[in-house]
């Protein structure tokens, strides 16, 4: 039987992303409805075979609809969501407005999905930074008891939306030409003073807090810890922003609580649900985000013991932070509901 969905941030990068995944994976869509600010409200797009036009979201515009994905930040989602979910709709929200409450289950479907039993017409979807750790971790922490988490992470600009990627496009045309570098989107739009992201690496990722950690870092501290139902884990991020288009890369370093050799790491993972190993360097296969983009799993590679501290061990991951990152994993949750 289909459902009625509505896809909030339906203009979006992600929106756009979900629409294509709702397709792909055929869902059981019987109406869809496209939502968006006023400024958005009116353009058409094609869905599921049909011409959809965009309505401006509202409380009539989320009556009588099953399933809501919210896509749209975190200032509209806790002006929205409450609305959709005491009309009936279960909000799968990707924005961070929900993620800490704890009434609300922060899900990965390949680790987590028996916390939905307990929502109350809200899901957080994760950080996609932290989706992606926390696919590669999961299996291990099983097997080994994950102990410390280092973790620095190397972040596309289709993190930042679609204005970013178009600006890095100019940024290294200008660099190449000898032109004046256009500056307006990086390290965030509301940033005291833009920098330039072309041929150089951004060591900021959102606002920074009280204790030098950025938005960013604290929230795949937080997250990792819900998601695994480890509060007292311990980790550490750096996060940074890289002149790469799409696709997320982290660097993990791991202290488990026994041994595992690097064969071991391998057979764990390549038996893991959403995770394909890549890891071969002799032959030079790694996991690049050039070949992981449109990609649905996370890949692992680069797997080597580390030897500098007990039971360590070193994992080089990739994945498609707009995918699996968010559209992906938010389709996923709908799919476990139904």
């Amino acid at each position: 039987m289909g459902k009625n969905v509505a896809i909030l941030g339906a203009t979006g990068a992600v929106g756009a992303e979900l629409i294509d995944l709702l397709a792909e994976r055929e869902f059981p869509v019987d109406d869809i409805r496209l939502l968006a600010s006023a400024r958005s409200a009116g353009r058409k797009l094609e869905v599921l075979g049909r011409e959809v036009t965009v309505q401006e979201v509202s409380e009539e515009a989320l009556a009588d609809v099953d399933v809501a994905f919210f896509s749209a930040g975190s200032d509209v989602s806790l002006q929205w969501a409450p609305v959709a979910a005491r009309q009936g709709a279960v909000v799968i929200d990707n924005s961070n407005a929900f993620r800490m409450d704890p009434k609300v289950p922060l899900v990965v479907p390949e680790i987590n999905a028996s916390d939905l039993a307990d929502h109350q017409g809200i899901i957080a979807n994760p950080n996609c930074s932290t989706i992606i750790m926390a696919v590669a971790l999961f299996p291990i922490h099983q097997v080994a008891s994950i102990e410390r988490v280092v973790v620095s992470t190397y972040q596309a600009v289709s993190g930042v939306g679609a204005a970013a990627i178009e600006e890095l496009t100019r940024q290294t045309e200008a660099v190449l030409s000898g032109q004046e570098v256009p500056m307006t989107c990086f390290p965030g739009k509301s940033s005291k003073r833009h920098l330039q992201m072309a041929f150089n690496l951004i060591p900021h990722i959102d606002v920074f807090l009280d204790g030098g950690y950025t938005k960013e870092e604290t929230k795949m501290i937080n997250e990792t810890r819900k998601i695994l139902h480890e509060p007292e884990l311990r980790i550490t991020v750096t996060t940074v922003r890289v002149p790469v288009l799409r696709s997320h890369s982290e660097s993990i370093n791991l202290e488990l609580k026994r041994s595992l050799s690097v064969s071991e790491v391998q057979e764990i993972l390549q038996r893991a649900p959403g995770v394909v190993v890549a890891d071969d360097p002799a032959q030079q296969i790694y996991p690049m985000p050039l070949d992981v983009t449109g990609k649905d799993d996370v890949y692992v590679g680069r797997i080597r013991v580390d030897e500098s501290v007990p039971h360590g061990l070193n994992l080089w991951v990739v994945g498609d932070q707009i995918r699996k990152g968010a559209a992906l994993n938010a389709v996923q949750i709908a799919e476990h509901l139904l």
